[in-house]
């Protein structure tokens, strides 16, 4: 091949028999530094002893592919550090909206990884619209680029011996934590979306904890890593690998990783190719997903989501995540015999529906975020909160305890901040749409409060306690 014809690469050098590289480097492409090819720190003795013993499938691997290299692997690097921290900020948002001072943000107990107890704020009101929909749909839409980096660094996951230093133990211990951590939140994630509690433990907590763990991943193997990127991200451009073809392919320089195959196959595929391949795969999930949030007439496309299909009619004709026959409320409990109790003042009051239709009306226009990424958005009509709070003897709470009549349930309570109170848009809803509430919905009152997580605008609501704090 003519030096005309490579225009993205240069041909690799002559190479010898495969040499364990020093580096290790599957985020970045590049050496650590820590260990000469050749050599061994301490205890070399140990080192070389596990060198000798390799697995036997290890030795009939091989690594065929010429698109794996420095380069390749930085690029879907570069879109990884970008996106990661955007989903681990919106994913550690949604725990402070749910409220950790509360005691309602899950797990509870997790000792000095608590986040601080702010109050969510109210305004905008599609804040936790936004900040979980990004969560959701940008954590599914990077799974296609997160499949496409391992695979172009799995060669080096797979080296033998897999360290030959204290500092490479403990840089293949960062790259645990990163690969298992990102793979682990995906996975629960996935199947959280799904209703697919296959895995014999709590979602909230493994997930929770299962996030810091990356986190913690992520951020050491960043600071090692993130040198190497940048050099082998400025080794080429992305113009001119845009503008190669299949023909003209060629494996990248030999590198010290063991990223570049030294004994390649042809290509099948150019690194454009390769690229336009994911970024397709990207662009399909984010159709797929992001509609979801966008709701509307869209939302029949949203195929990756089965929570929220089923839906109410007319006026209540939009979805629906916990039904009353699953919450075990029947239309006797919800019926005439019905009545609101308010807390938190001189003496209770007791207050049946006429009643409360009977206290002046206020008409809003609020979204239902949920945690699974999808929301809505309907126009409601009730009783503003604080108006119930003045009604009830404590115009001024510190916080409310709103108890549903669903006797179980991790959600059949929530308590609400002073803020989420005392904001005008904030009402007992009694209609939706111009209609009465259907069932399912929460007749014969729901929470609408700006902002929460959709978990904490309860339904079915029976007593709400208006407190100091």
């Amino acid at each position: 091949m003519t030096p005309h014809h490579q225009r993205d690469d240069e041909a690799p050098a002559e190479q010898g028999p495969y040499s364990e590289p020093a580096g290790d480097d599957p985020a970045g492409g590049g050496e650590t530094g820590s260990v000469s090819v050749g050599n061994y720190g301490f205890p070399s003795a140990l080192w070389r002893g596990i060198a000798k013993r390799p697995p036997p499938v290890l030795s009939r691997i091989r690594w065929r592919s010429p698109l794996r290299g420095p380069w390749l692997t930085s690029v879907f690097g570069a879109v990884l550090l970008v996106a990661l921290p955007v989903v681990v900020m919106t994913g550690l948002l949604s725990y402070i909206a749910y409220g950790p001072r509360f005691g309602q943000a899950y797990p509870v107990q997790v000792g000095w990884l608590r986040l601080p107890g702010l109050d969510w704020p109210t305004r905008p009101v599609w804040l936790y619209r936004l900040t979980q929909g990004l969560h959701v749909g940008l954590g599914l839409v990077i799974i296609p680029v997160v499949l496409a980096k391992l695979w172009s660094v799995i060669p080096r996951l797979f080296a033998w011996p897999p360290a030959r230093s204290l500092a490479q133990l403990l840089e293949r211990v960062t790259l645990l934590m990163l690969v298992g951590g990102i793979l682990f939140e995906i996975v629960t994630g996935i199947l959280n979306i799904q209703y697919g509690y296959v895995f014999g433990f709590d979602f909230y907590t493994a997930h929770y904890f299962g996030a810091w763990v990356f986190i913690a991943g992520f951020v050491c193997h960043l600071c090692l890593k993130l040198p190497t990127m940048v050099r082998s991200l400025r080794s080429r451009s992305m113009r001119s690998v845009l503008g190669t073809s299949r023909a003209d392919t060629v494996p990248e320089p030999p590198d010290p990783t063991g990223l570049v195959a030294l004994d390649p196959d042809p290509p099948t595929l150019s690194r454009r190719g390769a690229l336009a391949l994911v970024g397709g795969e990207t662009l399909l999930v984010a159709v797929l997903t992001a509609r979801q949030t966008v709701g509307g007439f869209t939302r029949s496309a949203a195929l990756l989501l089965p929570r929220g299909r089923s839906y109410g009619n007319g006026p209540n004709d939009f979805q629906i995540n916990r039904t009353a026959a699953a919450a075990g409320i029947d239309t006797a409990a919800s019926g005439p015999s019905w009545r609101l109790e308010l807390l938190g003042g001189p003496r209770p009051v007791l207050l049946d529906r006429a009643a409360l239709q009977a206290m002046e009306q206020h008409t809003v226009e609020l979204p239902i975020a949920c945690v699974e990424g999808w929301s809505t958005t309907q126009t409601w009509t009730g009783i503003r909160l604080a108006d119930l709070a003045a009604a009830a003897g404590r115009p001024r709470p510190g916080s409310a305890l709103v108890v549903s009549m669903e006797r179980f349930g991790a959600f059949n309570r929530a308590v609400l901040a002073a803020n989420q109170i005392l904001d005008p848009d904030a009402l007992l809803a009694l209609r939706v749409n111009g209609a009465d509430l259907s069932l399912d919905h929460g007749y014969p009152a729901r929470i609408i409060v700006a902002a929460p997580p959709g978990v904490h605008n309860t339904k079915w609501v029976s007593s709400i306690q208006f407190r100091d704090s």
